[in-house]
């Protein structure tokens, strides 16, 4: 209940520098957990649909494992195989262009990166919010504290009377900034951390499944290490 009443205190009392500095930590807080929560969703999502690549290797042939990967447009997995796929057929059926010197190892190999790099831009758009949040709102916060502490100063000197009881509630209102600052900053900064692992998660199972498509293309059979064994097996699946 102090809380609340400081902060309609501190909306009221307050200027126009003091109302503005604390609606743009409100938008800055709403902007950071929308972020957070769209991004989390994502995450799990792309988490489940990279645990069927492995289902999409023991499939009889090529597109029925396209279809056991999922039907979603924005699927990284389906858009990797499928860029396999389209790199493979233009390097075999076209040779007239500078690119197309290429040996079909190299050609694959560029193909799959640079799904990925668009890939990695994807689940990495809006981290930079989170990122400025965090860095950002703790002096937002700072700012608005000095401001509402030279705003109460100057009042003391207008009246005259420099009592504690004077003092400490315009200055304790001024400190209220700086807390919102920092409950804008903590969330975001945490957010940021755990978004990182997450797209770090996923971009790990995007490149062994890169991996294991360049192999595929190559040499048609997906090339499986056996643990802590450097032979390797090999997974046949039938052409598209």
């Amino acid at each position: 209940m102090d809380t609340q009443l400081g902060l309609i205190t501190l909306w009221t009392q307050g200027d126009a520098v003091t109302r503005t500095v604390a609606l743009l930590l409100l938008v800055m807080s709403l902007g950071s957990w929308i972020v957070i929560l769209i991004k989390a969703l994502d995450i799990f999502k792309y988490k489940g649909l990279g645990q069927r690549t492995e289902t999409f290797w023991h499939s009889e042939d090529f597109s029925t494992g396209l279809a056991q990967l999922g039907t979603q447009r924005d699927n990284p997995f389906v858009q990797l195989a499928q860029v396999g796929v389209d790199a493979t057929a233009h390097h075999r059926h076209t040779q007239t262009q500078l690119h197309d010197t290429l040996d079909i190892s190299d050609w694959i190999s560029r193909s799959l990166r640079n799904s990925i790099d668009d890939s990695t831009a994807r689940l990495q758009s809006g981290l930079a919010i989170l990122a400025s949040v965090g860095s950002t709102a703790p002096f937002v916060g700072l700012f608005g504290t000095v401001w509402g502490i030279y705003h109460a100063l100057m009042g003391i000197g207008a009246s005259g009377q420099a009592t504690i009881d004077k003092v400490a509630g315009p200055i304790g209102e001024a400190l209220i900034m700086t807390a919102l600052g920092l409950a804008v900053a903590i969330p975001a900064v945490l957010g940021y951390n755990a978004l990182v692992r997450g797209n770090k998660s996923i971009l790990t199972k995007l490149n062994r499944f890169a991996h294991d498509l360049h192999a595929y293309f190559v040499t048609g059979a997906r090339v499986k290490n056996s643990g802590s064994h450097s032979d390797g097996k090999v997974v046949t699946m039938k052409k598209a």
